[in-house]
This record gives C-alpha cells, sequence and structure tokens, in this order.
C-alpha cells in the first residue's frame, strides 16, 4: 500500500520566477485528468520525471512534473553535493544563436543564483541568462551587440 505522500506530484515552474507546487492526482477534477499531466506520467525505463517547454504570449518557461516523494530526495541530494563542492566552476554558453542584447555583470563581480547575468537577441525576443549558482564572475567573453552560435562560451562564473 503506498502512503498519501508517495501519489502526489510536485510541479515546477522556472521561468522569470521560479514556481513549485505540489498535486494530489486523486482531488484533479475529471475534466482536468484529460491532460498530459495526470496521464502517461511513468516512462517505460522507470523515471517519472518529465519536462516541457510552455510559451505563453511569448514568454518561455520550463516545466517539470514528478513524483513529490522522488522531488524531495533529488532536493536533499542537491543541497548536500552543494554544500561539499562549493567551489564550482561553470562556463555558460549560448544555448540559441542570437545578438549579446545586454550584459548585467562584469569581471570580479559577486551574484547570487539567478540574477541576471547577459541577454541573447534571437528573432526580436530577449533570452536572459541567469546565474545557475552564487559564485563570481572570472571571465566574460563577449560584448554588447556580438553575434553568438550556439555553444559559443559567454562567461565562465566561479
Amino acid at each position: 500500500m503506498t502512503s498519501r505522500a508517495s501519489r502526489r506530484w510536485r510541479v515546477t515552474l522556472t521561468g522569470a520566477t521560479d514556481m513549485a507546487v505540489e498535486v494530489d492526482p486523486q482531488a484533479v477534477t475529471p475534466a482536468e485528468k484529460s491532460g498530459p499531466l495526470v496521464t502517461n506520467l511513468r516512462r517505460a525505463d522507470g523515471s517519472c520525471r518529465r519536462r516541457f517547454e510552455v510559451v505563453v504570449d511569448g514568454w518561455r518557461f520550463e516545466a517539470s512534473v514528478e513524483p513529490s516523494h522522488q522531488a524531495t530526495l533529488r532536493d536533499k541530494a542537491a543541497r548536500a553535493a552543494r554544500e561539499r563542492h562549493h567551489s564550482t566552476t561553470s562556463v555558460l554558453r549560448a544555448h540559441i544563436p542570437g545578438r549579446v542584447a545586454r550584459v548585467w555583470v562584469e569581471v570580479g563581480q559577486q551574484v547570487e543564483q539567478g540574477d541576471r547575468l547577459l541577454a541573447i537577441e534571437a528573432m526580436k525576443m530577449e533570452n536572459e541568462l541567469r546565474a545557475p549558482h552564487a559564485g563570481r564572475v572570472e571571465r566574460v567573453a563577449v560584448a554588447v551587440g556580438a553575434l553568438v552560435e550556439r555553444d559559443t562560451e559567454l562567461l565562465t562564473l566561479g
């Protein structure tokens, strides 16, 4: 028999502001159950975490859905790993081709997780690159107006 907590799902939206909610599939009305959120969440390989990209009025969000208990365990493991490895260096690369529209940081600047670093303009839309973790900007490899291809090195965060 499964516990009530194991039947809950965590839905996380990543965008300008991150948001996470827990959903009890048993409490969803029949009309809502027809969507992809509640049905077919378990994959053939046994994993349950699903990721989606959602665009609303030009704003791009990343959504992930997974069992609540697995999300809690993953969060604990990630927190423990961060505490052991606080000297992480990240090389951030362009995820789309475009033009560097803005650079909000400079070498030596301290940033917190989620701070805006730079923006790439593609197809008349600005896509912001945010800090994946707290640290110090070690290198800025591009300037405003530079054309970049996918996977071009943009900056190094230590």
